[in-house]
């Protein structure tokens, strides 16, 4: 590919990112605001994001989408003069639209190059009816505004009324360039309305001198619009370099501006950054202006000690520079520079974020892995020679890979409350189509695990929450008639414990019913009726292949394949997930999954002669096992609490200990006191080998049914060593 079709298949990269983040906010805000119907600022960063996401498309000439968010933008303006209010008919429309826009960037950013579907178009269609409802005047025609009348020089003072101004003048080489002026008109047609268009054709050449490929033309336009300044000198971005643009704001502009810039933060910003910062000015404005005044000079005379003139050559102001081309007001200079003689010494620099390919970045924690092994073997080999130099560089090696480690790893740490906010839709939509009324209370948003768990832990979380809706909430009738309240709760909640997060989905519905559980195990031979089971394998039955106790099938359940995914998944993720329920008050899920899937800390022991590694966040304690306490049992009295513990060669020796002599006479037993779910139980090992940073390996298809293991990791010697999964064993401990 040559540069030009690099340069737009990241551009279209950025704009599919760029744009999924925005629709997901802007679904978000729109289920905020359901709450919050008033919020000012909540209607303001629905329209920005809806806006953002127009302004975008059209860069791209994605026509089917800025039309049809031109339309859905315009209602949210309504809604944001107040002219109408959001009722539940008109939240419906814009989550509709939502999702509208959702499908049409879809479409393309896949296959632009097709007409959209019968189906999208027939729904839009419908969309815009519904929307239009809502709209008192269709918006102009670009055409019929253009007139052809000479305008004289404008000035920041003969031009401020109660519309934007701007004047552009094309370069004569923007059609060889392959740039049509047009277009651009059209599409500043979306940022609202042409009150006038006035078209200058004073650069234009007698008939027999014309050449078809050059402009001549220039505009001065006046747009009635709701936007900013940087969102209209966007819409000319791809063709700054081949025109001249100058915007000038209404009135009603510059005294937002003024209190814009009254109400920045107290920092010690240059006017043009403060300009720039209240909207007042844009980036390139700024840029051509800073030029300017590095090329022109003023000449001032002064008089010396001597009382005598001296010419003094300065640079220009660049507010007078601004004001001169007409690219602010002087009033809008005024403030800014008011505002400096208020701000405090100090400049405050703001982080500044990049985007990172996914790809990328898991190729960096493989190789942050690959960094980890060589460190431990380095370790080992200085160990080797006892050089007390080399020793002390391979321990600062490796304390700066653990340092790399962290830091690598926190690169993929995200909060799993965008995760839990997509739920919100899914609550409101199933709860209207069941008829239900519930309230979908989250908490833990702030939690942050690897991006790789939460993005493959969203379909299980999706599945429980659709089962508690439909098989767990009763509906409002049944609710008050037990004497609960008509809207039911169903909460979401997300916290780190003990090395691993736990995320709790509960409900106050109606709770299993463990008559029914029995009897359709039964029924499907998962059971036989003589089987007598526990409440919590009562409860776990409902994760078993193909069972379901719904009546009959729906879009939303019943098929018996959700809960058995959602086992399956969670297991793929080294977690595990439990059920707790109470007839008549509520079910709760509770699932633990591992921070990270890559690289953890571990705890490394040996028995017989191999080695395995026990990740150090479940590890509370070592003690030593006297042959008193061994001969009492499976239990040991730790400190007044009874503690089961388990031999690692008993469970282990048929696998991986070969020729070990597990009962030799005189053998010291360690045992590594774990702690999960609240819980302790021991592990009796032979020896103990220390922390060790652990670079986790998956085990292949053969070993995937292993109990009692979760992976294998690449010692310093280059061995392999196992990792414990705890809470395999801990199930069997306790």
């Amino acid at each position: 590919m040559n540069d030009d079709t690099n340069y737009l298949v990241e551009s279209l990269q950025i704009f599919a990112e760029e744009s999924s983040e925005l629709l997901q906010q802007s679904e978000y805000i729109l289920l905020k605001l359901e709450d919050k119907p008033d919020s000012d600022e909540l209607i303001n960063d629905l329209f920005r994001t809806i806006h953002t996401i127009k302004g975008s498309a059209g860069l791209f000439g994605f026509d089917d989408v800025v039309s049809f968010t031109h339309v859905a933008e315009s209602v949210m303006d309504q809604l944001r003069d107040k002219e109408i209010s959001l009722d539940e008919e008109l939240m419906s429309l814009l989550l509709d639209s939502r999702d509208q826009i959702s499908q049409l960037v879809d479409h393309v950013l896949s296959n632009a190059e097709l007409p959209i579907s019968d189906i999208l178009r027939e729904t839009g269609e419908e969309l815009l009816i519904k929307l239009k409802r809502y709209l008192g005047e269709k918006t102009p025609d670009v055409s019929a505004l253009i007139t052809t009348d000479s305008v004289p020089k404008i000035s920041s003072e003969s031009v401020i009324n109660d519309y934007w101004h701007i004047s552009i003048r094309f370069n004569r080489n923007v059609l060889a360039d392959g740039m049509d002026p047009l277009s651009f008109l059209r599409y500043l047609n979306q940022m609202g309305d042409y009150i006038s268009m006035t078209t200058l054709m004073t650069d234009l050449p007698s008939l027999e001198d014309i050449n078809p490929e050059e402009s001549y033309l220039g505009f001065e336009i006046s747009l009635n619009s709701l936007a900013s300044k940087d969102a209209i000198a966007e819409v000319f971005e791809f063709v700054q370099e081949d025109c001249q643009l100058h915007i000038l704001p209404p009135r009603s502009k510059l005294s937002g501006y003024t209190s814009l810039i009254d109400n920045l933060p107290e920092e010690n910003m240059a006017i043009g950054e403060i300009l720039v910062a209240s909207g007042a000015l844009t980036k390139d404005e700024l840029r051509e202006a800073l030029e300017y005044q590095n090329v022109h000079t003023v000449t001032e005379i002064i008089k010396n000690d001597k009382n005598e003139a001296v010419n003094i050559q300065s640079k220009q102001l660049l507010g007078d520079v601004l004001v001169k081309k007409n690219m602010t007001h002087f009033s809008t200079v005024d403030a800014a520079l008011k505002k400096q003689e208020k701000t405090k010494e100090n400049k405050n620099t703001d982080q500044q974020s990049v985007r990172v390919n996914a790809e990328k970045l898991g190729d960096l924690i493989n190789l942050v892995g690959e960094l980890v092994i060589s460190s431990a073997h380095t370790e080992l080999k200085a160990k080797q020679t006892e050089q007390a130099e080399l020793l002390e560089t391979a321990e600062n090696l490796t304390r700066l890979v653990e340092e790399i480690r962290d830091a690598t790893l926190s690169l993929r740490m995200v909060q799993i409350g965008d995760t839990f906010n997509r739920f919100k839709r899914v609550v409101r939509d199933i709860s209207k189509e069941l008829d239900k009324k519930v309230d979908l209370q989250i908490s833990g948003g702030e939690t942050e695990l690897d991006k790789t768990v939460v993005e493959k832990i969203s379909d299980p979380l999706m599945h429980l929450i659709r089962n508690s809706m439909d098989h767990g909430i009763e509906k409002p009738n049944v609710r008050t008639a037990v004497g609960k309240s008509e809207t039911a709760v169903i909460k979401l909640e997300a916290y780190h414990d003990s090395g691993s997060i736990v995320i709790v989905i509960s409900d106050d519905g109606a709770g299993l019913n463990p008559d029914i559980l029995i009897a359709k195990a039964i029924e499907n031979g998962l059971i036989s009726a003589k089987q007598q089971l526990t409440p919590p394998e009562i409860h776990r039955l409902i994760f078993a292949p193909g069972f379901s106790t719904a009546k009959e099938v729906t879009n939303i359940s019943g098929r018996g394949v959700g809960m058995d995914v959602v086992n399956k998944n969670i297991d793929a993720l080294r977690g595990q997930i439990s059920v707790n329920s109470e007839l008549g008050v509520g079910t709760s899920f509770t699932i633990r999954l591992p921070l990270t899937l890559a690289i953890i800390d571990g705890f490394q022991v040996q028995v017989g002669k191999a080695s395995y590694v026990i990740p150090l966040d479940l590890v509370e304690e070592c003690i030593e096992l006297d042959e008193q306490e061994a001969k009492k049992g499976e239990y040991v009295d730790l400190r007044g609490e009874v503690m089961p513990y388990l031999h690692l060669s008993e469970i282990f020796n048929d696998s991986f200990i070969s020729n070990s002599n597990i009962n030799r006479k005189g053998q010291r037993n360690n045992i590594v006191v774990v702690q999960y779910a609240g819980q302790k139980a021991g592990l009796v090992v032979d020896e103990l080998l220390g922390e060790h940073q652990t670079v986790i390996k998956p085990l292949g298809k053969i070993f995937q049914n292993l109990k009692g293991i979760s992976g294998a990791t690449i010692l310093g010697s280059g061995e392999v060593a196992m990792i414990i999964d705890v809470p395999a064993l801990f199930e069997r401990a306790v």
